[in-house]
């Protein structure tokens, strides 16, 4: 069967009517909270009719415990507190398969923490009733062991219930209502307080990194950072203790520091977990964990570095299912938009997007990418790494030790009968110059740099050796963009501003007394109370016309190529951060903050 709604499910059974799930979903609107649990408390369906249903649209199997053989054996191998604090109850073993009954699937730590315990190294789970569930636990734990139920049923067939996939932190769902402090400090209490283990007992350190309390902190960590939204999580060990920190919107926030004994299991268990060698502690490794939670994929992109305090572990967590958002969600102007779009459209040239690290230079030119692609057209990239897999596209890896870098891919791109490139990031004179080839000989070319502003980034090519003639031949645009933090639309407030303080940004005003509405987050739980959630793009574009390559060909000035540029249409940084600004997205604040770095 589909996966479906349980409210539609239900009524497709005949569990409840029509009527009585609209009550239902009134109710839900009213005091959120589980269709299942919400139909049962008002009465129109049991719970095991409910659960029954719930199963069948999970694709898993329903035991009924309450005439289920259950084996003691299986029990015998989980202690009774972890099936207590988890609501399961293993109920039959074939080798090293370990069937559970389970009241939430969807708890990956609870998976974890039974295949520690009882060292089956498969588990299957089957759904059940909470109160016959909680009923069988103190049955079968108190009672001595009497594990044959009234009826006799014979023992479901282990062999035949399937195995759940995925795995990693994910383990096919979320976890709803992480607490993060009570979760961490129980799993410490859990691990105990130890003495610190030598870096050189590797063996020490590997088996500690699979116990239960160890795993619960590493998996919790990682799911609050999803939960909130964090685009990097760094674990810092100190001199002290172990500090964790979330990039949220481009900032750092400290989340809450751990005991110093936990340090080298944990990171040792994130090292496990991306396939790093926990043996090698001299010199940076890299890897990465494949992550499904909450129903969606994500990669995190994981690099160890050793410290004088330990070694540093920092995770970026990449979102496979933010990078398709639309160009009409990054926050350009119509304007740019459609000049975007345009220029793009072109069938050959070379279109430039620069900014810092961590600017949106990637997403934006997958938005591009997945607004281009079709049938009719062959595109491939070289990235350095791919950080996210676009169906339809061909990517290509850097890989340095086998040979195959930007320029060496790039050449062999020329022989693929290639529509469009996208070339991860200009580098070196060779990249640029068969980049440049590329877009001479009817390609369309999309990279990026690191420059300050849109009009540095021919300033570059020339530095890295690059004609200009060839430049003004080929590139059509510079994209420049920012990340600025989002106001919080939860505490947004307005308040009031004088014109002249707006003049840094280019604002005009014949009145030096005049008065401006502006608005900023007064701090709410929705926003962490910093004000802002969420992030838009700033953007400057520049468009290369007669007069700009002109200027190019004869090595002018940059300050010379920013006036043609505006004269040509262009609004810079600044202006386009005015413009957020006055319509309440962003705040003036912010817009300083990433716009107004060294040299503009």
């Amino acid at each position: 069967m589909a996966r479906r709604d349980l409210g539609e499910a239900l009524v497709a059974k005949g569990v409840i009517t029509a009527e009585q799930l609209a009550e239902a979903r009134d109710v839900q609107r009213s005091a959120p909270g589980d269709m299942g649990r919400i139909i049962v408390d008002l009465g129109f369906a049991d719970e095991k009719a409910v659960t029954e249903v719930r199963a069948e649209t999970l694709g898993m199997p329903f035991v009924d415990l309450s005439s289920q053989r259950i084996d003691q054996s299986a029990v015998n191998s989980v202690p009774e507190h972890v099936a207590k604090r988890h609501k399961v109850l293993p109920i039959g073993k074939n080798g090293n398969r370990l069937l559970v009954a389970v009241v939430n699937p969807n708890d990956p730590v609870a998976i974890q923490d039974i295949r520690l315990a009882s060292g089956a190294q498969q588990i299957a789970m089957a759904l059940a009733t909470e109160d016959d569930l909680l009923e069988a636990i103190d049955r079968l734990y108190n009672a001595g062991g009497n594990a044959a139920p009234p009826s006799g049923v014979a023992p479901t067939d282990l062999s035949a219930v399937p195995i759940p996939t995925g795995g990693g932190a994910g383990g096919g769902g979320g976890v709803a209502g992480i607490n993060l402090s009570a979760d961490i400090r129980q799993a410490i209490a859990g691990y105990g307080a130890r003495e610190e283990i030598s870096e050189d007992d590797t063996e020490s350190l590997a088996k500690v990194s699979e116990e239960a309390p160890i795993i619960r902190i590493a998996y919790t960590i990682i799911q609050r950072a999803i939960a909130d939204g964090a685009s990097d999580i760094h674990i810092e060990p100190d001199r002290r203790g172990v500090r964790v920190r979330y990039r949220i919107d481009g900032v750092l926030h400290e989340v809450m520091p751990l005991p110093k004994y936990i340090d080298k299991p944990l990171i040792s268990r994130f090292k496990i977990m991306s396939d790093m060698n926990i043996a090698e502690r001299r010199i940076p490794q890299d890897g990465r964990i494949p992550i499904r939670w909450d129903n969606k994929d994500y990669d995190l992109r994981v690099s160890c570095l050793p410290t004088v305090h330990g070694e540093k572990i920092v995770m970026r967590i990449l979102d496979k299912s933010n990078v398709l958002i639309g160009l009409n969600k990054l926050g350009f102007s119509s304007e740019v938009q459609a000049q975007l779009e345009e220029l793009t459209a072109q069938p050959n040239g070379m279109f430039l997007t620069t900014g810092p690290t961590g600017s949106g230079k990637t997403t934006t030119l997958y938005s591009v990418l997945h607004k281009l692609n079709s049938v009719e057209k062959n595109i491939i990239t070289i990235e350095d790494p791919v950080e996210y897999q676009l169906s339809g596209i061909s990517q290509v890896q850097v890989h340095k030790k086998a040979g195959l870098t930007f320029g060496s891919a790039m050449r062999s791109f020329l022989r693929q009968d290639p529509d469009i490139i996208m070339v991860g990031e200009m580098r070196d004179l060779e990249t640029a110059e068969i980049g440049v080839e590329a877009s001479l000989t009817g390609h369309l070319v999309l990279s990026t740099l690191h420059t300050n502003d849109a009009p540095s980034a021919v300033v570059r090519l020339v530095d890295m050796g690059v004609e200009p003639y060839l430049i003004s031949a080929t590139v059509i645009a510079c994209l420049a963009q920012r990340l600025a933090r989002k106001v919080c639309q939860k505490c947004k407030a307005p308040y009031q501003v004088a014109a002249s303080e707006l003049r840094r940004f280019g604002f005009k005003s014949s009145d030096p007394n005049q008065m401006v509405t502006l608005y900023r987050g007064e701090g709410c739980d929705v926003c962490k109370h910093t004000g802002y959630k969420g992030r838009i793009g700033i953007y400057e574009m520049m468009r290369v016309n007669d007069e700009v390559r002109e200027l190019i060909v004869r090595r002018a000035p940059l300050a010379d190529l920013r006036e043609a540029a505006k004269a040509n249409g262009m609004h810079e940084l600044k202006e386009d951060g005015l413009d957020k600004v006055i319509a309440g997205v962003t705040t003036p604040d912010e817009v300083m903050r990433v716009v107004f770095t060294a040299g503009q």
